[in-house]
């Protein structure tokens, strides 16, 4: 009897669970997505090399932040559950009414929790699936110069079996909170639930005002500190600088839903169609809305503040890749073991080895550093060991077709990287004149593949490891592009994995708890939109009056959660600006699609469950 009660009740509140089962499984679809990267084949790519135990810190870190979200999204669950529990008060009140004992009745609720978290679990997965093999091709086209051949997508079941795990106990708490909760509820209670409202105290404007401005005050005081002293000098005044942000961002909301009705009243718009009804509708849940507003716009700061700064530090890294690495390869010549310079000329010894560099290379230029010598240059020998001539410097950075040094007054700074990796560091350009009277100190070659970058690269790794011949008796070393790139995937990878990872979450979770409140306070005020339909109010009024309510609920805390965002972004960019320049133009739009998506989907789902919620009562 309660299997097939449950089974009906879910069929026909199949709408009404829309917004709660899309949450389970995005929830679900998320931690599988994630704790799939361990089969994922880039993860096991770089594993192989010398990111292996970078790979390692992703495994990780994901191990760590999973029972995090696990937590996040087990109290999003209950809370969730306990906003439905609320919705279906009067129905549990019938059940009893009818002669159902309270066991029967926590058997139903118990039954309908385990077909939905059920086919949530299956859904999700499934929709993870897919989503891996997404994140995968992702990261695949990260590579650009790796062949896509060597890639091949798995199913992880280990990460399905981690997922159901994880879940199941989440499930089973829901379980027994619902039972509890039945247990523990009285028939008046149940049948009385829709007639409960909030007890709202009227407070004077000027006390609004001063709650507001205090607000502000606190907030203003956080930015400071945090823009002043920076994002990552944690000491007693950095969590003061969290108190202060959390504690006027409450008083805002709630200086908000004191004075913003009365300060409405005596405009002409308040007075226009259903504006009235609106604001004291929204107003009408101070207490709840101005903690749970506080809540919201935290998450919101945490999803757009880690995913903006996750996107930006990796189109950073990515940029450090192309700044520091210009060139497909450097060929380094030391000279002689004893120390002699001596110049080679590298293109033939790649012939002598079976690499033609007419068919393999598009470009080979060769450049010469010499050794410093203060007396000459002027330089303090401990900090500049090596220079470089105006003239050879500007012959590499205009091919390149970067600025020249136009003119030459003292030594200077290497604006650019005239190599691979950091065997320029520490050389400065002096003049030519200088250079005639310096001494050699070592050879640098700059080679550009034809075609193929891997396939070139390959080649030229197969032809050095079958030969002991590459330049005799000279000292050479090899510095490929390819080799710093892939020492910086790990690091790419780890920071925008993490930052989508933490940044979903947030955003899910801050999107379904306004989704879920206010879907219960539009259950709530269906009799008042009855009333509104009675008095007159056309259709189409009323669905406009319930949309701006529910985006009053939305903007508001997205739009301080937006300013607190920008704050911290700054103060992030300000520590990422260390390694490069943040393009903070990309990871804004990034950002502002997934809000688009997920905050805005959310939205116009509230919107529609709100109104068939509303308009039901109305029949």
């Amino acid at each position: 009897m309660s299997f097939k009660l449950s089974l009906r009740n879910v069929r026909r509140s199949l709408r009404d669970y829309a917004v709660y089962f899309i949450t389970l499984t995005f929830g679900v679809c998320l931690f599988y997505v994630f704790n799939a990267l361990e089969s994922q084949s880039v993860m096991t790519f770089l594993s192989g090399g010398n990111n292996s135990q970078m790979v390692e810190a992703i495994f990780i870190l994901v191990d760590v932040f999973s029972v995090f979200v696990s937590v996040v999204l087990a109290g999003l669950i209950l809370y969730a559950n306990q906003f439905l529990m609320k919705r279906r008060k009067r129905e549990l009140g019938t059940y009893f009414l009818l002669g159902m004992d309270t066991g029967k009745v926590a058997r139903v609720l118990v039954t309908e929790t385990f077909f939905i978290g059920l086919a949530a679990l299956i859904s999700g997965v499934a929709l993870g699936i897919l989503g891996s093999w997404a994140l995968d091709k992702l990261s695949v086209a990260m590579f650009l110069a790796t062949p896509p051949d060597l890639f091949t997508f798995t199913i992880s079941w280990t990460a399905a079996v981690k997922t159901a795990l994880y879940f199941g106990v989440i499930f089973l708490l829901v379980m027994l909170f619902t039972g509890l909760s039945v247990s523990r509820s009285r028939l008046i209670d149940l049948i009385r639930a829709s007639r409960t409202n909030e007890e709202v105290s009227q407070r004077p404007l000027a006390l609004s005002v001063a709650l507001f401005l205090l607000g502000c005050t606190s907030l203003g005081t956080a930015y400071a500190i945090l823009l002043i002293r920076g994002l990552l000098r944690i000491d007693l005044l950095w969590f003061i600088m969290l108190g202060l942000g959390t504690l006027g961002t409450f008083l805002i909301f709630r200086s908000l839903s004191g004075f913003l009705l009365r300060l409405t009243k005596g405009h002409a718009g308040y007075y226009k169609g259903l504006n009235m009804f609106v604001l004291r509708q929204w107003s009408g849940k101070v207490h709840t809305n101005c903690l749970s507003n506080t809540v919201i716009c935290i998450l919101l700061l945490l999803a757009i503040g880690v995913t903006a700064c996750s996107v930006g530090l990796n189109d950073t890294i990515t940029a450090a890749v192309g700044g520091n690495t210009p060139y497909d390869v450097t060929v380094i010549n030391y000279g002689l073991e004893d120390g002699t310079y001596q110049e080679a000329d590298v293109a033939q010894l790649f012939r002598a080895i079976g690499v033609d560099p007419e068919e393999n290379f598009s470009s080979v230029e060769s450049v010469t550093v010499y050794y410093n010598e203060e007396s000459v240059t002027g330089i303090i020998q401990p900090t500049i060991y090596a220079v470089i001539g105006l003239s050879d410097y500007n012959r590499l950075v205009s091919a390149r077709g970067l600025p020249t040094l136009e003119s030459w007054e003292k030594p200077v700074d290497t604006p650019n990287a005239i190599v691979n990796g950091p065997a320029a560091d520490g050389v400065m350009v002096v003049s030519d004149e200088m250079i005639a009277q310096l001494q050699p100190r070592r050879q640098m070659v700059n080679i550009n593949y034809k075609g193929n970058v891997q396939e070139t690269d390959l080649l030229i790794r197969a032809a050095l490891e079958h030969t002991e011949s590459f330049g005799g008796d000279l000292w050479l070393m090899m510095n490929y592009k390819l080799d710093n790139y892939y020492d910086l995937m790990g690091s790419k990878l780890l920071v925008l994995y993490m930052g989508l990872y933490l940044g979903l979450v947030f955003l899910l979770t801050a999107a379904a708890v306004l989704a879920l409140q206010q879907l219960s306070q539009a259950a709530d005020n269906a009799q008042r939109y009855e009333l509104l339909s009675k008095l007159g109010a056309p259709k189409s009024m009323r669905r406009s009056a319930l949309i701006r309510q529910v985006a009053l609920a939305f903007l508001l805390p997205l739009a301080l959660g937006v300013i607190h965002a920008f704050v911290g972004m700054k103060a992030a960019n300000d520590v990422i600006n260390v390694m490069g320049h943040v393009d903070s133009v990309h990871s804004s739009l990034l950002t502002a699609l997934f809000l688009l998506v997920i905050y805005g989907g959310y939205f116009l789902f509230t919107c529609l469950g709100a109104w068939r919620s509303v308009n039901q009562s109305e029949r």
